[in-house]
């Protein structure tokens, strides 16, 4: 009797581990927070070409993605000459485990995606957390630039400076919704529940900005792996068990 009462159960061993670690996988991948859907929708947009975007403005909305050159006829240039349509600026103070912006300001032309002749534009004020690019900090503390935090904060509060920024010389992969202005003009745009995502870089390092240096993606690609493992093998078990 216990023979067939350890033999019935050994197969959803297997299984209900495999369920586990799909769980922690899962939850691990959340816990890196709204950059891990920027990291998905990134990966998983349709990709269609510059002249498919365009036309898809005029049609149902669709969130999709291109890739494509950079292009602006007003640039303006950084400290180094060179020529950007958009930068950020947010100084930030430590508040906890995170940081707390205290300072966001926002330079911008406006700008496009080229493919061969075909061209369409992105809405750079919907540009936030789907901004990827590799981001210049400089730290210190609150004690070093008083003047540019909220009176009573203690010297010693660790403070940053970062600074995003987007190249006209660069090529960039945008994913959004097409859709047209007043003037009829077609640009990419954030829409349908999800933000508008410009990255000037390539899928894997991307992938590695957004998650901030962490190891989550990692532990969680292992813990996912290990997951469908176990369910295979303890469904193939079951099975073969349920034939014999």
């Amino acid at each position: 009797m216990s023979g067939a009462i350890i033999a019935a159960v050994t197969p959803l061993l297997p299984i209900a581990l495999g369920v586990v670690a799909l769980i922690v996988g899962a939850l691990v991948l959340r816990s890196i927070g709204a950059r891990y859907r920027v990291g998905r929708l990134l990966a998983a947009a349709p990709r269609v070409s510059v002249a498919e975007a365009v036309a898809a403005a005029a049609g149902p909305p669709r969130y999709l993605r291109i890739a494509g050159r950079i292009d602006a006829e007003d640039e303006f240039e950084d400290e180094h000459h060179r020529p950007l349509v958009f930068r950020r600026t947010r100084l930030q103070v430590r508040d906890g485990r995170a940081w707390s912006t205290i300072d966001d300001r926002r330079e911008a032309v406006t700008f496009e995606i080229r493919e061969g002749l075909d061209a369409i534009g992105v809405a750079s004020d919907d540009l936030d957390i789907g901004l990827v690019v590799v981001p210049r900090e400089s730290s210190g503390t609150a004690g070093e630039v008083p003047e540019h935090v909220p009176p009573g904060t203690a010297p010693t509060t660790p403070v940053r400076l970062r600074v995003e920024q987007v190249s006209s010389v660069e090529h960039a992969i945008v994913a959004g919704v097409p859709t047209t202005v007043g003037d009829g003009r077609p640009r990419f745009a954030a829409g349908l529940g999800r933000p508008l995502i410009l990255s000037t870089l390539e899928q894997d390092e991307a992938m590695r900005v957004l998650a901030g240096g962490s190891r989550r993606p990692l532990a969680a690609a292992i813990s996912l792996g290990i997951g469908f493992v176990l369910l295979t093998l303890g469904v193939g078990w079951a099975v073969v068990d349920a034939i014999l």
